[in-house]
Protein backbone atom coordinates (compact mmCIF):
# COMPACT_ATOMS: atom_id res chain seq x y z
CA UNK A 1 0.00 0.00 0.00
CA UNK A 2 1.59 3.60 -1.07
CA UNK A 3 2.94 5.50 1.98
CA UNK A 4 -0.01 8.25 2.77
CA UNK A 5 2.67 11.18 3.54
CA UNK A 6 4.43 10.63 0.40
CA UNK A 7 1.21 10.42 -1.77
CA UNK A 8 0.06 13.92 0.53
CA UNK A 9 3.38 15.08 0.03
CA UNK A 10 4.10 14.30 -3.93
CA UNK A 11 0.04 15.58 -4.35
CA UNK A 12 0.96 19.05 -2.60
CA UNK A 13 4.20 20.03 -4.82
CA UNK A 14 2.41 19.42 -7.86
CA UNK A 15 -0.09 21.67 -6.76
CA UNK A 16 2.61 23.97 -5.85
CA UNK A 17 4.36 23.43 -9.42
CA UNK A 18 0.78 23.90 -11.16
CA UNK A 19 0.59 27.12 -9.38
CA UNK A 20 4.15 28.52 -9.66
CA UNK A 21 3.90 28.30 -13.06
CA UNK A 22 0.59 30.11 -13.43
CA UNK A 23 1.25 32.88 -11.00
CA UNK A 24 4.34 33.19 -13.33
CA UNK A 25 2.68 33.68 -16.57
CA UNK A 26 0.56 36.06 -15.36
CA UNK A 27 3.26 37.54 -14.35
CA UNK A 28 4.63 37.85 -17.62
CA UNK A 29 1.47 38.63 -19.38
CA UNK A 30 0.92 41.76 -17.05
CA UNK A 31 4.21 42.81 -17.28
CA UNK A 32 4.21 42.69 -21.65
CA UNK A 33 0.77 44.54 -21.37
CA UNK A 34 1.91 47.25 -19.73
CA UNK A 35 4.65 47.53 -21.80
CA UNK A 36 3.00 47.48 -24.79
CA UNK A 37 0.86 49.91 -23.47
CA UNK A 38 3.87 52.56 -22.68
CA UNK A 39 4.95 51.62 -26.41
CA UNK A 40 1.40 52.32 -27.59
CA UNK A 41 1.80 55.88 -25.37
CA UNK A 42 5.26 56.58 -26.76
CA UNK A 43 4.09 56.50 -30.81
CA UNK A 44 0.96 58.63 -29.41
CA UNK A 45 2.73 61.16 -28.21
CA UNK A 46 4.88 61.17 -31.16
CA UNK A 47 2.06 61.54 -33.19
CA UNK A 48 0.85 64.30 -31.84
CA UNK A 49 4.39 66.76 -31.90
CA UNK A 50 4.78 65.65 -35.60
CA UNK A 51 0.81 66.86 -35.91
CA UNK A 52 1.68 70.49 -34.37
CA UNK A 53 5.10 70.54 -35.92
CA UNK A 54 3.10 70.11 -39.39
CA UNK A 55 0.30 73.07 -38.19
CA UNK A 56 3.03 75.52 -37.28
CA UNK A 57 6.01 74.45 -40.08
CA UNK A 58 4.03 77.44 -42.33
CA UNK A 59 4.33 80.35 -39.66
CA UNK A 60 7.63 79.61 -38.80
CA UNK A 61 8.64 79.47 -42.53
CA UNK A 62 6.91 82.81 -43.09
CA UNK A 63 9.07 84.53 -39.75
CA UNK A 64 12.10 82.76 -40.91
CA UNK A 65 11.77 84.73 -44.39
CA UNK A 66 10.27 87.61 -42.89
CA UNK A 67 13.59 87.92 -40.54
CA UNK A 68 15.81 87.52 -43.24
CA UNK A 69 14.11 90.52 -45.22
CA UNK A 70 14.15 92.58 -42.03
CA UNK A 71 18.15 92.13 -41.63
CA UNK A 72 18.34 93.13 -45.46
CA UNK A 73 16.44 96.33 -45.04
CA UNK A 74 18.46 97.73 -42.15
CA UNK A 75 21.68 96.16 -44.51
CA UNK A 76 22.66 93.67 -41.70
CA UNK A 77 22.87 91.34 -44.17
CA UNK A 78 25.06 93.54 -46.48
CA UNK A 79 24.77 96.27 -48.86
CA UNK A 80 24.45 94.41 -51.85
CA UNK A 81 21.75 93.20 -49.98
CA UNK A 82 20.15 96.44 -48.42
CA UNK A 83 20.26 97.40 -51.86
CA UNK A 84 17.87 94.95 -53.50
CA UNK A 85 15.57 95.11 -50.92
CA UNK A 86 15.10 98.76 -51.58
CA UNK A 87 15.00 98.80 -55.21
CA UNK A 88 12.31 95.76 -54.84
CA UNK A 89 10.12 98.87 -52.76
CA UNK A 90 11.30 101.07 -55.36
CA UNK A 91 10.05 99.33 -57.89
CA UNK A 92 6.85 97.85 -57.12
CA UNK A 93 3.02 99.04 -57.92
CA UNK A 94 2.17 100.02 -54.70
CA UNK A 95 5.26 102.76 -54.66
CA UNK A 96 4.54 104.00 -58.31
CA UNK A 97 0.98 104.51 -57.70
CA UNK A 98 1.42 106.36 -54.38
CA UNK A 99 3.96 108.54 -56.35
CA UNK A 100 1.75 108.98 -59.82
CA UNK A 101 -1.37 110.02 -57.68
CA UNK A 102 0.80 112.50 -55.21
CA UNK A 103 2.90 114.02 -58.24
CA UNK A 104 -0.76 114.66 -60.10
CA UNK A 105 -1.94 116.39 -56.74
CA UNK A 106 1.28 118.25 -56.45
CA UNK A 107 1.11 119.85 -60.35
CA UNK A 108 -2.88 120.27 -60.14
CA UNK A 109 -2.46 122.34 -56.92
CA UNK A 110 0.32 123.97 -58.39
CA UNK A 111 -1.66 124.57 -61.96
CA UNK A 112 -4.46 126.00 -60.08
CA UNK A 113 -2.83 128.42 -57.77
CA UNK A 114 -0.45 129.69 -60.89
CA UNK A 115 2.57 128.16 -59.37
CA UNK A 116 3.08 125.77 -61.54
CA UNK A 117 7.04 126.63 -62.62
CA UNK A 118 7.75 128.23 -58.88
CA UNK A 119 10.44 126.89 -57.02
CA UNK A 120 8.29 125.61 -54.12
CA UNK A 121 6.52 122.95 -56.72
CA UNK A 122 9.56 121.44 -57.92
CA UNK A 123 10.77 121.44 -54.57
CA UNK A 124 8.06 119.50 -53.80
CA UNK A 125 8.18 116.89 -56.31
CA UNK A 126 11.96 116.74 -55.61
CA UNK A 127 11.56 115.66 -51.85
CA UNK A 128 7.93 113.62 -52.52
CA UNK A 129 9.25 110.52 -53.83
CA UNK A 130 11.96 110.12 -51.31
CA UNK A 131 9.60 110.69 -48.78
CA UNK A 132 7.07 108.16 -50.27
CA UNK A 133 10.19 105.78 -50.35
CA UNK A 134 11.26 106.16 -46.76
CA UNK A 135 7.48 105.35 -45.92
CA UNK A 136 7.29 102.15 -47.89
CA UNK A 137 10.37 100.73 -46.12
CA UNK A 138 9.15 101.79 -42.78
CA UNK A 139 6.03 100.16 -43.70
CA UNK A 140 7.81 97.30 -45.22
CA UNK A 141 9.65 96.45 -41.94
CA UNK A 142 6.81 96.89 -39.61
CA UNK A 143 4.95 94.26 -41.41
CA UNK A 144 7.85 92.09 -41.40
CA UNK A 145 8.27 92.11 -37.86
CA UNK A 146 5.10 91.06 -37.44
CA UNK A 147 5.58 88.28 -39.23
CA UNK A 148 8.71 87.44 -37.91
CA UNK A 149 6.85 87.81 -34.26
CA UNK A 150 4.37 85.67 -35.57
CA UNK A 151 6.72 82.83 -36.87
CA UNK A 152 9.06 83.29 -33.49
CA UNK A 153 5.84 82.26 -31.32
CA UNK A 154 5.45 79.72 -33.81
CA UNK A 155 8.97 78.05 -33.18
CA UNK A 156 8.35 78.43 -29.00
CA UNK A 157 5.11 76.46 -29.64
CA UNK A 158 6.83 74.28 -31.14
CA UNK A 159 9.75 73.90 -29.29
CA UNK A 160 7.88 73.29 -25.78
CA UNK A 161 5.15 70.93 -27.29
CA UNK A 162 9.01 69.12 -28.39
CA UNK A 163 10.22 69.29 -24.62
CA UNK A 164 6.32 67.78 -23.89
CA UNK A 165 6.78 65.51 -25.69
CA UNK A 166 10.40 64.34 -24.36
CA UNK A 167 9.18 64.41 -20.85
CA UNK A 168 6.13 62.52 -21.61
CA UNK A 169 8.21 59.74 -23.57
CA UNK A 170 10.70 59.82 -20.77
CA UNK A 171 7.52 59.11 -18.06
CA UNK A 172 6.14 56.25 -20.89
CA UNK A 173 9.94 54.36 -21.14
CA UNK A 174 10.01 54.67 -17.05
CA UNK A 175 6.93 53.04 -16.29
CA UNK A 176 7.56 50.78 -19.22
CA UNK A 177 10.56 50.07 -17.71
CA UNK A 178 9.35 49.32 -14.10
CA UNK A 179 6.61 47.27 -15.67
CA UNK A 180 9.12 44.71 -17.21
CA UNK A 181 12.02 45.09 -13.74
CA UNK A 182 8.17 44.32 -11.74
CA UNK A 183 7.50 40.87 -13.89
CA UNK A 184 11.12 39.97 -13.59
CA UNK A 185 10.64 40.36 -9.74
CA UNK A 186 6.80 39.15 -9.61
CA UNK A 187 8.84 35.73 -11.23
CA UNK A 188 11.53 35.56 -9.20
CA UNK A 189 9.64 35.69 -6.22
CA UNK A 190 7.09 33.15 -7.59
CA UNK A 191 10.22 30.58 -7.82
CA UNK A 192 11.53 31.70 -4.19
CA UNK A 193 7.64 30.81 -2.80
CA UNK A 194 8.02 27.70 -4.90
CA UNK A 195 11.78 26.54 -3.74
CA UNK A 196 10.49 27.56 0.10
CA UNK A 197 7.34 25.35 -0.38
CA UNK A 198 9.52 22.24 -2.01
CA UNK A 199 11.27 22.59 0.93
CA UNK A 200 9.05 22.22 3.52
CA UNK A 201 7.03 19.27 1.95
CA UNK A 202 10.49 17.70 1.64
CA UNK A 203 10.84 18.39 5.49
CA UNK A 204 7.77 17.13 6.28
CA UNK A 205 8.44 13.82 3.97
CA UNK A 206 11.69 13.48 5.96
CA UNK A 207 9.96 14.02 9.24
CA UNK A 208 7.06 11.53 8.38
CA UNK A 209 9.62 8.80 7.62
CA UNK A 210 11.62 10.19 11.07
CA UNK A 211 8.43 9.37 13.05
CA UNK A 212 7.49 6.56 11.31
CA UNK A 213 4.99 6.88 9.52
CA UNK A 214 4.16 4.24 7.04
CA UNK A 215 4.10 1.96 9.58
CA UNK A 216 0.71 -0.35 10.35
CA UNK A 217 -0.19 1.32 12.91
CA UNK A 218 0.86 4.80 11.61
CA UNK A 219 -1.03 3.88 8.49
CA UNK A 220 -4.13 2.65 10.94
CA UNK A 221 -3.93 6.04 12.33
CA UNK A 222 -3.74 7.87 9.51
CA UNK A 223 -6.78 6.11 7.96
CA UNK A 224 -8.88 6.70 10.76
CA UNK A 225 -7.95 10.84 10.27
CA UNK A 226 -9.01 10.19 6.66
CA UNK A 227 -12.27 8.82 7.95
CA UNK A 228 -12.97 11.96 9.55
CA UNK A 229 -12.36 14.02 6.77
CA UNK A 230 -14.17 12.68 4.55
Amino acid sequence: MPNPAIAIAGISAGGSLLGAKSQSKAAASASQAQLEATQSGIKENRRQFEAVQELLAPYVGAGTNALTDQLSLIGLSGDEAQQSAISSIEQGPQFGALVEQGENAILQNASATGGLRGGNTQSALAQFRPAILSQLIESQYSKLAGLSSQGQNAAAGVGNAGLQTGQNISNLLQQGGAAVAGGHLAQGQIQSNLFGNLANIGGQIAGGFGSGVGSPSANAAFGAGQGGLF
